[in-house]
């Protein structure tokens, strides 16, 4: 039998990244938390976190990881068919985009007692992976095709605009966005991961290069605060520009031109009985935020 102490000390130091960290979380003492990593190391008969800055699991740490997170999901359930074993908050680890948290997914989460959240903001490109690698208990993905062992929902799209403020396009694109001008005239990008802008590019300018001058910034109201400002242009959310676009303070390069990203609720099966309220949260707040 594995000790679920040791296994919450090694889930703890590979998301804190550090034993002092994974020892503040969980009450305990530094020395406490080596004792049981080297306790279940032992166990296993095999390294289980690669001590660093950060500590980070190795492949086997994460699989145990893993059946630590699916263990504590199913002895919530287990609490809620049996109310006399008493419940605490259930903490679940999602992944999830940040145009999604910056625009719909907050309010879905407000809506569930009884849960803790610790979100994982990544592209939605790649938040399937932590989905994948058993890091997270659910993701919000742009891939329809579940992992094995997960349900997949559609939820709908996510309707992004590129837009910049006036000024700045008639600094940068008198002409309009073309080929010439999108090679000068910088962009935003929020990652090295963000392909959306040059995903319109290929769409919609013929002959412009997938490669051009941007700003990076990881903040989706960064983003639109950054083109009122004049800093760049960028794919925004709608809902994050419609009322700049209704007062002028925002346009569109291409007036009607659209990039719609459809998204997907993504969870294990096992999770899925104790998720159900968050599922429920998620899909009715996807029907109103999304197109």
């Amino acid at each position: 039998m594995l000790d679920p102490n040791q296994l919450a000390a090694l889930a703890a130091v590979h998301r804190r990244g550090s034993f002092d960290l994974a020892a503040a979380g969980l009450g305990v003492t530094a020395s406490a938390i080596s004792q049981r990593i080297k306790a279940l190391e032992e166990q296993t008969g095999t390294l289980l976190v690669r001590r660093g800055q950060p500590c980070v699991a190795t492949a086997a740490g994460l699989r145990l990881i893993r059946h630590h997170d699916e263990v504590e999901v199913l002895e919530r359930t287990l609490r809620q068919d049996l109310p006399q074993l008493g419940t605490g908050p259930l903490t679940l680890r999602i992944a999830v985009n940040a145009d999604s948290l910056a625009t719909w997914v907050l309010p879905a989460l407000a809506e569930c007692d009884g849960f803790l959240f610790d979100l994982v903001i990544d592209d939605q490109d790649v938040s399937q992976d932590w989905l994948r690698r058993g890091e997270v208990v659910a993701a919000i993905t742009a891939h329809p095709t579940a992992p094995p062992g997960c349900d997949s929902l559609p939820l709908g799209a996510l309707r992004y605009l590129a837009t910049a403020s006036p000024a700045y396009l008639a600094r940068w694109m008198p002409d309009g966005p073309t080929a010439k001008a999108l090679a000068k005239a910088p962009a935003l990008t929020f990652s090295d991961k963000d392909r959306l802008q040059e995903r319109w590019v290929t769409r919609q300018v013929k002959g412009a290069r997938q490669v051009f001058p941007t700003h990076r910034l990881a903040s989706s109201q960064g983003f639109v605060e950054a083109c009122l400002l004049g800093l760049g242009w960028a794919l925004n959310p709608e809902t994050l520009v419609r009322p700049h676009l209704d007062t002028g303070r925002l346009a569109e390069l291409v007036p009607g031109s659209a990039l719609d990203v459809p998204l997907h609720w993504q969870f294990t099966r096992l999770a899925a009985p104790a998720l159900a309220p968050l599922t429920r949260a998620i899909r009715a707040h996807a029907a109103k935020g999304l197109v």
